[in-house]
C-alpha cells in the first residue's frame, strides 16, 4: 500500500488562495458583518424617527468620527456585497465561468470597493 501524503494540519493563512475565492470569502464576511451591524442601524434609525431630541441624539452619534468610520466601513463591505452579488448572478446565468474572465470580474469588484472606499472617505472624513 502507498501512503498518501496529507497535510497534518491545515493553516488556511499559509495556503494562497486566487483572487475570485478571495471575493467570494469576502462576499460571506461582508454578508454576516452587515447582518450583524442591522442592529445599530436600526436603533440610531428608531431615535432619529422619534422625536426632535431623538433625531438631535442621532446626527450627534452619526457625527462622532468612530461611527464615521464605521459608516465607511460599512458602505464599502456594502458595495462589496452588491458588487460581488451581481458578479455571481451573471455567473448563475453561465456568463464569467472562465477563469481569465472570473478572474477579471474578480479584480473588478476589488476595484470598485476600492473606489468606493475613497468616495465616501473623502464625503464622511
Amino acid at each position: 500500500m502507498g501512503e498518501k501524503t496529507r497535510p497534518i494540519f491545515l493553516n488556511l493563512l499559509q495556503i494562497r488562495q486566487p483572487v475570485p475565492a478571495l471575493s467570494s470569502i469576502g462576499h460571506r464576511i461582508s454578508g454576516v458583518i452587515l447582518f450583524l451591524l442591522l442592529p445599530l442601524s436600526i436603533y440610531v434609525l428608531e431615535l432619529s424617527l422619534e422625536s426632535e431630541q431623538g433625531f438631535a441624539q442621532a446626527v450627534a452619534i452619526c457625527a462622532a468620527l468612530p461611527m464615521r468610520l464605521l459608516a465607511i466601513a460599512a458602505l464599502v463591505l456594502f458595495a462589496h456585497h452588491l458588487f460581488n452579488g451581481i458578479r455571481f448572478l451573471l455567473m448563475d446565468l453561465e456568463w464569467g465561468m472562465e477563469k481569465h474572465v472570473a478572474v477579471k470580474t474578480a479584480w473588478s469588484v476589488i476595484a470598485a470597493d476600492l473606489l468606493v472606499f475613497l468616495i465616501t472617505a473623502g464625503v464622511l472624513l
